[in-house]
């Protein structure tokens, strides 16, 4: 289990569960922590939740939050660094510390303005400009392996 100065993968209001399990398999098998903001677009309680995270849920160190504000309260002055399209910096050019916490969206509709404008960083996975986004489990795999190699806390 991470310990909590750690890169953690935290999902905004989660609105397809199939991603969010492969959100919670990807934490679970590379030892990083998962925040879930609420509310998610599907009822997440804990037998749906098992379901999404498989067998995997005994090794996901997890935390559910009510709501955006409540996420930035109990996760104190760690910096977030949000995954968007919008954004001009990409991944790669990215100076990543170990206690990072990594934001997707919502598969439907990323943020709002207001986790916009209330993030440390944002970030972006380079792609054709012809094409609108990756899924945003394949986004945080990309980055988070970036993360967890310039951190060198690749299990």
């Amino acid at each position: 289990m991470p310990s909590v100065a750690s890169l953690m993968l935290a999902l905004y209001q989660p609105d397809i569960p199939q991603n969010a399990g492969t959100m919670m398999r990807l934490c679970a098998c590379l030892g990083v922590g998962l925040d879930i903001i609420e509310p998610c677009g599907f009822v997440l309680d804990d037998k749906k939740l098992k379901r999404a995270a498989m067998d995997y849920m005994d090794h996901l160190n997890y935390m559910r939050h009510r709501s955006w504000e409540d996420f930035r309260v109990q996760t104190g002055g760690r910096r977030v660094i949000l995954l968007t399209t919008k954004a001009e910096i990409p991944y790669q050019q990215f100076h990543f510390h170990p206690d990072d916490i990594l934001l997707v969206g919502r598969e439907s509709a990323g943020v709002p303005d207001e986790v916009h404008t209330n993030v440390d960083a944002a970030i972006k996975v380079p792609m054709q400009k012809t094409v609108r986004s990756l899924n945003v489990g394949m986004a945080a795999a990309i980055v988070l392996a970036e993360a967890l190699r310039q951190t060198e806390s690749f299990p």
